[in-house]
């Protein structure tokens, strides 16, 4: 097969599907599904379970897999995106991460009590560093498939596609564990299983369209043996560079602080609605699904603002708006009787800057990076960046809703992050990329 031009149609669109086959794992194992499947199968004896001959509150072991996979990914993706851009062959390794990733959420299915509580924390773990692994890979061809001036709208196009995808899959699989009798279906535990299986053959299925059209090896690199070596030494090199990088690493700096917000408030909002505000599980639910729906056209419309004002404006319009979001749902009363409506809200008005602030976020930084062959290291420290928020902010969330007994005051902390990330940003020096 030929080689398709940088910013040819179907190469951007091939680009952008790898967004649709694995943002179903975000939504129905990292959001909805699972989480619920899990407490449900760990919930007797007060949710203490056995792990590694140490006891566990469900939640708590659930959440310190999670840390641990994100400080595996923070602490690989560097080494091995030094060795992809030295050898020229990340494609391979974004199709490593992406089998790592959809076989171990198959392999969730056989998860099935406490008994294989082993096969649910193991793959958990697994699955996640396929996910976050193979999106460092996937983000690092943004340069590459288009000219700089479309990166704001492929990005977007990415987060569209893969809000859409996962939507569709979610609606599937909760009428499924809804309505199990719909399915001939008499085993309650079943249907959520299932689901594991087809959001791991969905991820796996779809991303042969991205890796039929993505070029492998684009500046025909020809490494020599100790590989390993150089790929360490391509690291140094981009990690150097980075430090005389002022803009890039200013950017770096506020995506830190304002992805401890996003990304904290994305992965415990469930948990703030269920605890605080005594939301259900069904509206909970609900409201995942209008965050996702929303989000599609938040990508869209501030990918179009951004040409009009430039992403740094437009970035720091989607924080303030992220801090009143804060401030919002801090204001929340459970006793209001109409604080289902105002959970809705605040889950549309949630959705409407997130595919904002992921879209924008990616494009920026692609759009600040130097002339350079070594796109996957230099992504590689922004997901570094982005995981070590999701680290903190976590530890932050249930650090102070510990001490001080109530979730309000995480949610209110957070705003504060918002608010250094949008200060930040307001000393990046004007860029003609960036800026209007």
């Amino acid at each position: 097969m030929s080689q398709l031009e940088k910013g040819n149609p179907k190469l951007i669109n091939a680009w952008a599907f790898y967004d649709w086959a694995n943002s179903v794992y975000s939504l129905v194992i990292a959001t909805a599904v699972f989480p619920i499947y899990f407490e449900s199968m760990t919930s007797d004896n007060e949710g203490i379970v056995r792990f590694l001959g140490t006891d566990f509150h469900n939640s708590t072991l659930l959440s310190y897999a999670l840390s641990f996979s994100f400080l595996i990914v923070a602490f690989l993706s560097p080494i091995l995106s030094g060795i992809a851009d030295y050898t020229g062959n990340k494609k391979k390794f974004l199709q490593f991460f992406c089998y790592l990733g959809s076989l171990s959420v198959m392999a969730l299915f056989f998860f099935e009590s406490r008994e294989t509580l082993w096969i649910g924390i193991t793959f958990t773990i697994l699955a996640s560093i396929g996910f976050w692994g193979s999106i460092v890979f996937y983000n690092s061809y943004l340069p590459e498939i288009a000219p700089v001036e479309q990166h704001d709208r492929v990005s977007a196009k990415g987060f569209m596609f893969g809000y859409t995808g996962s939507v569709l899959l979610l609606a599937f699989n909760l009428v499924m564990v809804m309505k199990p009798e719909l399915f001939g279906i008499t085993n309650e535990a079943l249907p959520a299983r299932i689901s594991f299986l087809m959001v791991g053959i969905w991820w796996m299925g779809f991303a042969q369209v991205t890796f039929y059209h993505l070029p492998n090896n684009i500046l025909h690199k020809k490494p020599e043996k100790d590989y390993i070596f150089k790929g360490f030494k391509e690291l140094l090199v981009v990690l150097k560079s980075l430090k005389a990088q002022a803009s890039l690493k200013q950017f770096l700096t506020a995506f830190f602080l304002y992805s401890i917000g996003v990304q904290t408030i994305i992965l415990l909002a469930g948990l703030y609605g269920k605890k605080e505000l005594g939301i259900d599980t069904n509206k909970l639910i609900i409201t995942i699904l209008l965050i996702q729906i929303v989000a599609i056209f938040g990508a869209f419309l501030f990918s179009r603002i951004s040409e009009k004002i430039g992403n740094i404006k437009t970035l720091k319009l989607t924080i303030a708006i992220w801090g009143l979001i804060c401030f919002a749902a801090y204001l929340l009363d459970a006793n209001n009787k109409y604080i289902d409506i105002q959970f809705y809200s605040l889950g549309a008005t949630i959705g409407m800057v997130l595919g904002a602030i992921q879209s924008l976020s990616r494009s920026t930084y692609s759009k600040l990076l130097p002339e350079t062959d070594d796109h996957a290291t230099y992504f590689s420290f922004f997901d570094v960046t982005e995981k070590l928020a999701i680290v903190l902010g976590t530890f932050i969330f249930g650090f102070v809703g510990a001490i001080s007994d109530s979730l309000k005051n995480s949610i209110f902390i957070l705003a504060i992050f918002f608010l250094l990330g949008y200060i930040v940003l307001s000393f990046m020096k004007k860029n003609e990329l960036i800026s209007k």
